[in-house]
């Protein structure tokens, strides 16, 4: 079991200013980071990954696509361009050296069409993000995709929503995350799903209820931590928060607030919480 930490609590881009507080993080006791894969051009991935090197920190990364390249879009020119999207973000993942891209990169994030989703809609995202899992096997990336709570997605909400995606792409570079903010609101028993989907599940997202500190809030952090133990999950454990430090991100995932008076007590009372709740089981 590794624990990261996403650097999206700070920024959407990840550049030299950020080094200091990679370097905090590395410091506090965490294996790597998260790294948001979307802005940029591959240079800058490719030194932040040396960087990352040199401070022995592993990584991940995280990802999302918008209506200029829906997977769902009926116009098949929309549609291409999210494979291209894709494609570009596995490439700059495999410049950073990441070992998994997560996100709802399913559809467009936070796109609404006011109804239940369609099977055409999953069918579309379905051939997308098959051919996006072909182009992960060639340059050795696990992509998982991420159900979301209905307010930020229509598409795949639970994991058994995500497991039908899983399905009809059929291939083995696509999987899924479990996020733990998204299954407080979503999942009825947070244990039988995990165990339901226990070999579909690569990376997990350890996000409480308000996206602030980890262990502070009403997520079924017993149960959860306890399942994950007994299936033998042996993948990262990234704690995912927010707050108000990049206001036009923070904005547009609805996040209002400061969630804690600084970020270090996120990163640091969340890793303590991380590492004794694991312990305990």
């Amino acid at each position: 079991m590794k624990i990261g930490m996403n650097m999206l609590l700070w920024t959407t881009f990840v550049d030299e200013q950020y080094h200091p507080t990679i370097e905090k993080i590395g410091e506090a006791g965490y294996d790597g980071v998260e790294i948001p894969i979307g802005d940029g051009v591959e240079k800058d991935y490719v030194n932040l990954g040396k960087y990352l090197d040199a401070l022995g920190l592993g990584r991940t990364s995280v990802t999302s696509l918008f209506d200029d390249g829906n997977p769902v879009s009926p116009d098949n020119s929309i549609r291409d361009k999210a494979v291209e999207q894709l494609k570009w973000r596995l490439d700059m993942g495999a410049a950073l050296g990441t070992e998994v891209i997560a996100g709802p990169f399913h559809s467009a994030f936070a796109s609404f069409t006011g109804q239940p989703p369609t099977e055409e809609e999953r069918m579309r995202s379905a051939e997308v993000l098959r051919q996006a899992a072909e182009y992960a096997e060639t340059v050795d990336i696990m992509l998982t995709p991420e159900a979301l709570n209905r307010f930020e997605c229509y598409l795949y909400n639970t994991l058994d929503d995500i497991a039908t995606l899983i399905e009809a792409v059929d291939h083995p570079n696509l999987q899924m995350i479990y996020d733990t903010h998204h299954a407080h609101i979503e999942e009825k028993d947070v244990s039988k799903v995990i165990q339901r989907h226990q070999e579909r599940i690569k990376h997990v997202h350890i996000s409480e209820s308000d996206r602030g500190t980890p262990g502070s809030g009403q997520v079924r952090w017993d149960e959860t931590f306890h399942e994950l133990k007994k299936i033998g999950y042996d993948g990262w454990l990234t704690i995912e928060a927010f707050s108000r430090h990049n206001p036009e991100f923070a904005s547009g995932i609805n996040v209002w607030r400061n969630f804690e008076d600084t970020t270090e007590e996120i990163y640091i009372d969340g890793l303590t919480f991380i590492k004794e709740i694991w312990d305990r089981y």
